[in-house]
């Protein structure tokens, strides 16, 4: 068993608050990450897949086709987007790191099944100093 990550970037804005709560509760339970401004951050996102080499390409996945399987189904939805307003698959839910990166999983696994590697995690850094990290 191997494992190989390819890592992506992107920068989104978004806003911790539960529309049914008032915003005294908001700011209480997320702090200043209810600003009814929104801030943004510099995300990294990684993306770990695991397997047997194939012996005929000494790959476990081509790193080209990870990269563009990861840019076409997230990197462009999210990239310079508000997740709470603009991304599709983040709709009706809180856009904490750890919801992302559970949306993240649920989009990427059937893609990395076809290649017959499997989806081993998800990090996702939100800052230099926090990151989730999501097993399925």
């Amino acid at each position: 068993m191997i494992y190989i990550t390819r890592r992506e970037s992107f920068n989104a804005a978004h806003k911790l608050a539960r529309p049914d709560w008032s915003e005294d509760e908001n700011l209480a339970v997320f702090g200043k990450c209810a600003n009814p401004n929104w801030h943004g951050h510099n995300y990294q996102l990684y993306v770990t897949v695991k397997g047997e080499v194939n012996p005929e390409t000494g790959f476990l996945v081509d790193l080209k086709w990870l990269k563009q399987i990861i840019n076409t189904h997230i990197i462009d939805k999210v990239d310079h987007r508000n997740l709470n307003l603009d991304v599709d698959f983040m709709k009706g839910k809180l856009a904490s790191t750890e919801n992302l990166a559970i949306a993240v999983w649920d989009i990427l696994k059937p893609h990395v099944n076809e290649s017959g590697a499997q989806l081993h995690c998800i990090k996702i850094y939100e800052t230099d100093n926090n990151y989730v990290e999501y097993f399925g």
